[in-house]
C-alpha cells in the first residue's frame, strides 16, 4: 500500500518512530509525505533522511499560507538540492478567504511552473475553487493528482482527460458521501490512495487521529463499489502511485 498523501509532521504525531515502525507492519510500503509551507519543506525533507526514505517528501506552499509566497526561492533550492517526488499541496482554496483570489492563482501558477521546471507532478489542492483549478491545469501542462477530490463525475473526467490522477482518501467511507458515484463510474487506474493524515480518517474510526495504514479502508470500500478484489485495488492502485511519483 502506498498512502500518496499525509501530513506526518512533529505537530500532529508525538512518536513518529513508533508510527513509522507500525506502518511497516502494516504493509505500507510508502507515504508522500506532504508539506503546507517552507517550514514544512524543511521538516519533511528531515524525516525523510531519518526514514531512509520511507516518508517520501513533497513540498511547496498551499494556499492557506499565502503569506509563506516569500519562499518560493527557497523552496527552489531545496527542489534543486534534495530528491523531491512532487511539488505540493499546492492550489487554490476560497472556503475561508475570498478576497485574495488572484494572489492565489499567481502562487499556484508559479508553483506549477516550478514543476514543469524540475519535471516533476503536483499534488493539487482545490476547495471551493474547481473551475479555477481546472482553467489553471488546463493551461499550465503538469501531471498529478487532484488531492481529496470531491468533484461531480463531469469534472473527474476533464481532470483524467489532463493526465491527472484522483487522490481519494476516508471521505469516500462517511456514510452521507456521495463520492461513490464518482468512483462508479471512472477506471481504477486513475485512482491513487490517500489518508490526508492525521484528517480525514475513514469509517469504521472516524473521529479518531488517522495514519496512513488506513488506507486499507479507502481500498476496502472501492473494492465494494467496483465488485472488485481488495487485493487487486491494492495492486493497481500501488502500481499507479509508483509510476505517478517516479518511486
Amino acid at each position: 500500500m502506498i498512502d500518496t498523501h499525509a501530513h506526518i509532521l512533529n505537530e500532529y504525531y508525538d512518536d513518529i518512530d513508533s508510527l513509522v515502525k507500525m506502518l511497516k507492519e502494516n504493509k505500507v510500503l510508502y507515504v508522500l509525505n506532504a508539506a503546507s509551507n517552507y517550514n514544512e519543506s524543511l521538516e519533511v525533507l528531515d524525516l525523510s533522511k531519518t526514514y531512509n526514505n520511507f516518508l517520501l517528501p513533497v513540498i511547496g506552499i498551499h494556499p492557506e499560507s499565502i503569506n509563506d509566497k516569500d519562499n518560493l526561492n527557497k523552496i527552489e533550492d531545496l527542489i534543486k538540492n534534495n530528491k523531491i517526488y512532487a511539488v505540493g499541496e499546492i492550489g487554490l482554496d476560497y472556503y475561508w478567504v475570498k478576497d485574495n483570489k488572484e494572489e492565489q492563482k499567481e502562487l499556484f501558477i508559479n508553483q506549477i511552473k516550478l514543476a514543469q521546471k524540475y519535471n516533476l507532478p503536483v499534488v493539487v489542492h482545490s476547495r471551493d475553487a474547481i473551475q479555477d483549478t481546472f482553467d489553471i491545469l488546463k493551461e499550465h501542462r503538469v501531471k498529478g493528482v487532484i488531492h481529496s477530490y470531491s468533484g461531480s463525475v463531469e469534472m473527474a473526467r476533464e481532470f483524467i482527460k489532463l493526465g491527472y490522477k484522483l487522490g481519494i482518501g476516508g471521505v469516500l467511507t462517511f456514510k452521507n458521501s456521495k463520492l461513490y458515484e464518482v468512483i462508479e463510474k471512472i477506471d481504477i487506474e486513475n485512482i491513487v490512495l490517500e489518508t490526508d493524515s492525521p484528517y480525514l480518517t475513514p469509517e469504521p474510526y472516524r473521529g479518531r487521529e488517522n495514519n496512513p495504514s488506513n488506507i486499507y479502508y479507502v481500498a476496502k470500500r472501492i473494492s465494494e463499489i467496483k465488485g472488485i478484489d481488495i487485493n487487486k485495488v491494492l495492486e493497481i492502485t500501488t502500481k499507479t502511485a509508483i509510476q505517478l511519483f517516479d518511486i
